[in-house]
């Protein structure tokens, strides 16, 4: 089995490497953070043009035929930048559900609207009480003429508070944890009954709080089948979370690259921090989850390009390797920076916020325990 990158793979690393290295340091980074979106429109612009947005879709599409494998040298690329584009929410989530039950005339409105960078969206996939169950729905669409009316909350929205375009799974029918009766829509955020709240998250992005009150959307707002929205909702976010195991994997590997670099710059007792066995012993620790990571990484998007049985348990397989070693690799660089590694003018701590809000997302370290367990 061929676990190196391709032609096009190597092109696509080379170009977002020297994007970083060249013009998205940690001080414009946080500068874009800091912003009043959030990010830079200009970067994004930039992204749109390079290519990167139409990485993960088909060719009919406006895409460059790219899949799991793809994505993941991009995420991991966009890792070590600690990049704060959302390129999750547009990208992943919200194309990824238009590409799979979107028509083409949607596709054509909303789709290549967003790879061409013109449109922000974003999914509003969770609720209040719903935790990481993606079926606990209580927000409801209701029959209403030739459209349907919408009244709800979505918690977390990611990007919501710059995206022109929110999906909203909504409960058509069924009981409030069914699987069945869940159903996608397309909502313009300028809709009437929309509103959003914005706030920054730990990590230096943004998300919001949406709440829909008697929101009239028309017939063509329905993204696939009425009722049949949970099978399209499932694999999004299961390719957006190996999107984001990928981002952590590209975090856990600055991380300690910089803390092996740090420990032989930093002198005490008149010889280098490095030169400590007990210190040695922390780093080769922190090399061997990333070693980890990076197998279990290749293997989930291998298995989900492929389309492999065993795709979802590849899946929670690295999300709770990096949700649990992740989380050592980054209080290890921490702690072996010393006091300087919790400041705010070192980007340390600003990659371990990163990795401890990824470990989070779509399901935790036990939550997706407990899933390769069932």
């Amino acid at each position: 089995m061929d676990f190196s990158l391709n032609e096009v793979q190597e092109m696509l690393a080379d170009s977002i490497d020297k994007f970083i290295d060249n013009e998205y340091d940690f001080d414009t980074r946080q500068k874009y953070a800091a912003s009043e979106t959030g990010y830079s429109s200009d970067v994004w612009n930039k992204f749109a043009e390079l290519g990167w947005t139409a990485v993960p879709f088909s060719d009919d599409d406006g895409g460059f035929d790219g899949d799991q494998r793809d994505v993941m040298v991009v995420m991991q690329r966009f890792g070590r930048g600690l990049v704060v584009e959302p390129y999750l929410a547009n990208i992943i989530l919200a194309g990824g559900i238009l590409k799979r039950a979107g028509s083409a005339a949607q596709k054509q409105q909303w789709l290549q609207a967003i790879i061409g960078g013109e449109l922000q969206a974003t999914l509003a996939f969770t609720e209040p009480q719903a935790r990481y169950d993606l079926a606990d729905i209580t927000t409801s669409a209701s029959p209403s003429g030739d459209g349907w009316i919408l009244n709800g909350q979505k918690g977390f929205v990611l990007n919501g508070g710059t995206a022109d375009l929110v999906i909203v799974p909504a409960r058509t029918a069924g009981e409030q944890r069914d699987r069945e009766g869940i159903s996608l829509f397309a909502v313009p955020v300028g809709t009437a009954g929309v509103s959003c709240n914005a706030y920054p998250t730990v990590d230096g992005l943004r998300a919001a709080e949406l709440v829909l009150d008697d929101v009239q959307v028309d017939a063509n707002s329905v993204l696939g089948d009425v009722g049949s929205g949970f099978a399209v909702l499932d694999a999004t976010i299961d390719d957006a979370t190996l999107a984001v195991s990928a981002e952590a994997v590209g975090i856990m590997r600055v991380l300690t690259d910089k803390t092996v670099e740090y420990s032989k710059s930093r002198s005490q007792f008149g010889v280098p921090i490095g030169s400590f066995q007990a210190l040695q012993h922390r780093m080769v620790d922190m090399l061997t989850a990333c070693e980890q990571a990076q197998s279990l990484l290749l293997w989930a998007a291998m298995a989900c390009a492929a389309g492999d049985d065993d795709a979802k348990r590849a899946v929670s397989s690295i999300k709770y390797l990096v949700g649990s070693s992740g989380r050592t690799v980054g209080e290890e660089a921490v702690q072996l920076h010393g006091g300087m590694g919790v400041t705010w003018d070192l980007d340390v701590a600003h990659y371990f916020k990163r990795l401890t809000a990824i470990g989070q997302l779509f399901g935790n370290a036990d939550w997706h325990l407990d899933r390769l367990a069932a």
